[in-house]
């Protein structure tokens, strides 16, 4: 397979990943699915845009790029410099890179909301009750929670997806990395010959 054809396959995948990720991370503005009445009682790393930001918008800009890198003319093109090929696959390194960061930054953001538990009042105040993930294995502790009705399933749920989600993003882009390198050294195309 062309290196061109890779990269294509894996922006096919980037970006419906980073359009979950991005509706996992506006569903968790409405805690237990309800439209809460003051900001502040929304969990602190939900304003951190991990799956926004993160595993969003940065995953577009790689995602595109790589569905470029097959439009070019994969024989035509292999081997010659000039036509830009391996420049091509090499730039495709760097906006795999950017993909890493907003895909790690989403993947850290999302076990650190997990490791702490979701906001909630516990009956007497808007805090997070939980201790270092505790609630995680224990579930007699969710009742902690009184409202809003649901939270702790809806953050695990939805913050569960995004660290799955941005870890699949991780795993992709450092593909990429491996292919844009192969491409950037033997040309784009095993079946000119350029690598052998």
């Amino acid at each position: 397979m062309c290196t061109g054809g890779c990269a294509k396959c894996l922006g096919t995948t980037l970006i419906p990943l980073a359009v979950l990720c991005t509706l996992a991370n506006i569903l968790l503005f409405f805690p237990g699915g309800k439209v809460v009445e003051n900001n502040e009682h929304i969990t602190d790393e939900v304003w951190y845009f991990g799956g926004i930001l993160g595993s969003g918008v940065l995953m577009i800009f790689p995602a595109l790029v790589f569905l470029g890198l097959k439009n070019n003319d994969c024989c035509g093109c292999c081997g010659n410099e000039s036509c830009g090929k391996r420049f091509a696959m090499f730039s495709s390194i760097i906006f795999a890179a950017v993909g890493l960061v907003g895909a790690g930054y989403c993947f850290i953001v999302s076990a650190l909301a997990l490791n702490r538990g979701p906001k909630c009042h516990t009956g007497t105040e808007w805090t997070y009750p939980f201790q270092d993930g505790d609630y995680l294995s224990n579930h007699t502790l969710w009742n902690a929670c009184k409202s809003p009705e649901n939270i702790v399933p809806w953050n695990l749920t939805l913050f569960s997806l995004l660290l799955i989600m941005s870890g699949i993003q991780v795993v992709l882009c450092g593909i990429q990395v491996v292919n844009g390198l192969f491409g950037t050294i033997c040309g784009d195309c095993k079946c000119c010959g350029c690598c052998g």
